[in-house]
């Protein structure tokens, strides 16, 4: 899977990020080839998915069990690779952290990306809940029908949403960063959720430097605890790899991933997969998500042959 903590991390826009050479990539699917000793529950020969800190994006692949799933027999592997890291996040951000339930309102930034999909397609799932999303002009044709109100990106979605919903939404998903914080505050409901779960505002530019990076998070450190206590709003971060790889939450993870699988054996939700690459294709694969051209997910395919340019 390719997602945007992976040009998060090429620019080095991240926390600590690794010594070089390094193999990128956080989530994969493929076939057991080996297992450690005490391996318990799978087989050689099994189809997974995974989760991995870094080197996902190999032919050989190692990582903990605590982070393989089986993958469903009618699952595909791209499907397999484009299914943990969005659908994991976006599934503990609304029932986890934001405790969505019947009647309730969303918005979602980047509505046609990886998340902005699986969000859509778990908001489906309870009843009456109602999703607005903004997107990228051109993608509103392919996604209208996964959200109930979409708005271009770069209209004022704000006024848009006050006409509509007058009190605002109950949820505000936020990947964006930056100016949005404010924006996304004053159309929280009281006792309304606001979620930052990404900074891709951080790679807008092709040289994004560390400055005007530091500079979109200042923006958020400006949130006033007193004006969250008066207005009964509450702000939260989610991190998934980190609480993967650095909290130790493996378990629970699992828990929400028997849940994810129960949905997607009942026809409930389903990957969206806009585009396989091979490995030699990266940079190409990487613009895409970068000019957010990309419906869904984008996945590295190692038994892909290039593509070959047409002129």
């Amino acid at each position: 899977g390719l997602n945007f903590i992976d040009l998060m991390v090429r620019q080095g826009n991240i926390d600590n990020p690794p010594k070089t050479p390094l193999v990128p990539g956080f989530e994969c699917s493929g076939i057991v080839e080996a297992l450690g000793d005490s391996v318990k529950g799978f087989e050689i020969g099994d189809r997974v998915m995974a989760f991995v800190n870094y080197n996902a994006w190999a032919e050989v692949v190692c990582t903990p069990v605590e982070f393989v799933y089986k993958v469903p027999d009618d699952m595909s592997f791209s499907e397999a690779a484009a299914f943990p890291m969005n659908f994991v996040t976006a599934y503990m951000m609304l029932f986890e952290v934001a405790n969505l339930r019947e009647g309730m309102s969303v918005l979602v930034h980047s509505a046609g990306g990886g998340v902005g999909q699986a969000v859509a397609q778990l908001c489906s799932t309870i009843p009456n809940v109602t999703v607005f999303g903004t997107a990228s002009s051109f993608k509103h044709e392919a996604i209208k029908d996964s959200v109930t109100h979409l708005f271009d990106r770069n209209a004022d979605y704000v006024q848009e949403v006050k006409r509509i919903s007058t009190d605002g939404v109950d949820v505000v998903l936020d990947c964006l960063c930056g100016e949005n914080t404010g924006k996304g505050l004053s159309l929280l409901k009281p006792l309304g959720t606001y979620i930052l779960y990404g900074s891709s505002n951080m790679v807008t530019g092709e040289t994004k430097s560390f400055f005007s990076f530091a500079k979109s998070w200042w923006q958020v450190e400006k949130v006033n605890p007193i004006k969250l206590y008066e207005e009964n709003k509450v702000i939260a971060g989610f991190s998934l790899l980190n609480l993967l790889f650095k909290q130790n939450r493996g378990g629970l993870i699992k828990g929400v991933m028997d849940k994810l699988l129960n949905l997607y054996n009942n026809k409930k939700i389903k990957p969206v997969v806009d585009s396989l690459w091979a490995l030699e294709e990266v940079k190409e694969a990487m613009q895409r998500i970068h000019d957010r051209g990309n419906i869904g997910k984008l996945i590295l395919d190692v038994e892909k042959a290039p593509t070959p340019l047409v002129s």
